[in-house]
């Protein structure tokens, strides 16, 4: 109502004379004209301002859309939808005069603008004015509005489904699982297998720590194990023991950040579990528990020489705290000289189908150098191939990682007698000659008389290998004579 007096005030100020009709110009259509003062008020109040006479049409407006519709009839300018409410405004219905009505406009490009109308009726003359506000604004925030909603609709349809696939995952794994508070080690949530495994009531897990799971003595592991997911994000694999029992739980932890607090994703194993995955069959069991607890290291690989299961012992010859430190990781990291023993070894495996006592080296992660000698087999698990080795230790090695060439020959001990009595040239001939014939009788022992590996190793073709052969007068060179 108060709107609709400020514009009836408005059109009566336009009524009005002014005091200097040279000082103030008219507005030429309204009646009385109207001053540049007022006119300035209505612009910056409307959109536009249109003045009706009592047919409808328009005889003056304000506003660049509003100046070109004079003449027109007010229903003639408004589009198809809008004209039963355009008629509403231009009748005599005493109720359009407080209503807002919301007009639609053709626009010159073909899309439409809203406008808001209130009306305004001059009693004495019938004249009635149209005080307009466009709605583009409006629409253009609504439809921001729109489009944030529906964004956020989407996103929270895509953080449902991603939170059903977690707990899907999380309810259905086979495998213990913990979250805990990082800070207070408190039990946030357990998922079914975690509940049944520790005997754990789902109303009472805020109430319990996670060290209170496991018995005082595995306190300093489960602690340094903690303090290093805390610090780095991911901590390895330790084994801990529960109250009343002597059975083992390995258990490891991945921290992560929610709600600006840090959490603890804690894993559970039972090594017995290992055994179960091999089968319902006690027999596979048995096999399964005296590989693990054999003196000697038990290491299965892939043909591309990657490990895929090691026991305990081979971990303490290379030095490893945890399984998880081998597995997945190449073997000529820890076992043998590198580029050289374990080709030897496949090489061997796909001519003979097995090697014994094999000698070479397992590099510990920390420096050691083991001298071990290895038996290996391949094993087949329907179109794939794997290689398992047995590896029994030697002792000790005291002397540098590189293994000690045998002794000198008298020969090389009496070449300093020949200074002064042979050409130096002469000297130098005699010299690579017996380094020569080292390096090749060093090559055949290594690779156990495999004279193919041999001559790869030394970086030779086959034909000169047998030429050198033939030359220091080495092997029996009768048969290759034949084949070339």
């Amino acid at each position: 109502m108060q709107a609709v007096n400020t514009e009836r005030a408005f059109v009566a100020m336009s009524s009005a004379p002014p005091r200097d009709q040279t000082a103030q110009p008219q507005a030429a259509g309204w009646p009385g004209g109207l001053s540049a003062f007022v006119r300035d008020i209505i612009a910056s109040a409307a959109d536009v301002a249109l003045l009706l006479d009592r047919a409808g049409v328009i005889v003056a407006a304000i506003g660049d859309d509003g100046e070109a519709w004079v003449g027109r009839s007010f229903p003639d300018v408004v589009s198809p939808d809008s004209r039963a409410k355009a008629a509403g405004l231009v009748g005599d219905d005493p109720a359009s005069e407080t209503a807002a009505s919301e007009i639609n406009h053709p626009g010159p490009d073909g899309t439409q603008r809203s406008f808001r109308y209130h009306r305004v009726t001059d009693g004495g003359s019938g004249l009635r004015c149209l005080i307009g506000r466009d709605l583009f604004r409006v629409a253009a925030l609504q439809n921001r509005l729109l489009e944030a909603q529906q964004a956020m609709e989407r996103e929270y349809a895509r953080l449902r489904l991603s939170e059903t696939r977690y707990r899907i995952i999380f309810h259905s794994s086979p495998e213990p699982i913990l979250i805990a508070d990082a800070a207070t080690l408190r039990l946030i949530e357990a998922n079914p297998a975690a509940l049944a495994e520790l005997d754990l009531q789902p109303d009472r897990l805020g109430r319990i720590t996670l060290p209170s799971l496991f018995s005082p003595m595995s306190g300093d592991a489960l602690e340094t194990m903690l303090a290093s997911a805390r610090h780095s994000g991911v901590a390895g694999e330790v084994e801990v023991s529960r109250p009343g029992t002597a059975r083992k739980t390995a258990i490891r932890a991945i921290a992560f950040r929610q709600d600006n607090a840090m959490h603890l994703l804690v894993r559970l194993r039972r090594p017995e579990a290992e055994a179960a995955a091999l089968g319902a069959d006690a027999s596979l069991r048995h096999v399964h528990g005296m590989v693990e607890q054999t003196p000697d290291g038990c290491v299965i690989m892939s043909p591309e020489r990657i490990v895929l299961h090691a026991n305990r012992a081979f971990l303490e010859l290379a030095q490893l705290a945890s399984r998880h430190q081998a597995i997945g990781e190449p073997l000529d990291r820890w076992l043998g000289r590198p580029g050289i023993d374990l080709p030897l070894i496949q090489g061997t495996l796909s001519d003979h189908g097995v090697i014994r006592n094999f000698p070479t080296i397992v590099r510990g992660a920390f420096g050691g150098v083991e001298a071990v000698e290895l038996s290996a087999v391949t094993a087949w698990a329907g179109d794939s191939g794997s290689i398992g080795l047995i590896i029994r230790s030697k002792g000790a090695q005291t002397a540098s990682p590189q293994q000690r060439a045998p002794a000198l020959p008298r020969s090389v001990e009496q070449l300093a007698q020949l200074v002064g009595n042979v050409p130096l040239k002469d000297i130098v001939r005699e010299t690579s000659d017996v380094i020569e014939r080292l390096c090749i009788e060093s090559a055949l022992e290594l690779s156990r008389n495999n004279r193919a590996a041999s001559a790869q190793m030394l970086g030779l073709s086959r034909q000169s290998f047998y030429a050198k052969l033939r030359r220091h007068g080495l092997g029996d060179l009768a048969d290759q004579d034949e084949q070339l």
